[in-house]
């Protein structure tokens, strides 16, 4: 495994608390995961979210760990998702897809423009140290998957 490390590329955008988070910012105390979806309409997204909703605050609490789920809509449509679903954390809006490009990339769909699912996490240098790009719709890394990879130092808990 090769020790040359990717940083993230910041971005700021608008949330759903109102205001606008700053990756560079929520680093500063401890790791963050940053999730990449199409947009607020998207079934298999939410379903994702949720995954990370449930392990959001004892990420936060005990690790310092912020989720950042980018997602490519109107932060009006995404206040809409947040409270339909319940989630405990805030989503960032990124209708024009600029962040997303930055990141998975973007795609034109039925929907217009949508952000590629991604999963990145992000360590508190802000060097990317798990990606993983969707290959299909259905194709994602749940949330407690992810906590067990922070907890045992940025390695698959489960792999070789």
């Amino acid at each position: 495994m090769s020790n040359e490390s990717i940083s993230a590329p910041d971005f700021t955008l608008p949330s759903t608390a109102g205001g606008e988070v700053t990756l560079s910012e929520t680093l500063e105390s401890g790791p963050t995961i940053v999730l990449v979806n199409r947009g607020y309409w998207c079934s298999f997204c939410a379903e994702q979210l949720g995954t990370y909703s449930e392990v959001a605050y004892d990420l936060w609490f005990n690790d310092g760990v912020d989720i950042l789920p980018v997602v490519t809509s109107e932060r009006e449509k995404l206040v809409e998702m947040r409270d339909r679903f319940d989630f405990d954390f805030q989503l960032l809006a990124d209708p024009d897809g600029e962040v997303a490009d930055q990141y998975s990339g973007t795609e034109q769909t039925s929907h217009g423009l949508t952000g590629v699912v991604g999963t990145y996490v992000i360590d508190g240098d802000g060097d990317i140290r798990y990606e993983q790009v969707a290959d299909g719709l259905t194709d994602r890394t749940y949330g407690n998957w992810v906590r067990y990879f922070i907890r045992n130092d940025f390695e698959d808990p489960f792999g070789d």
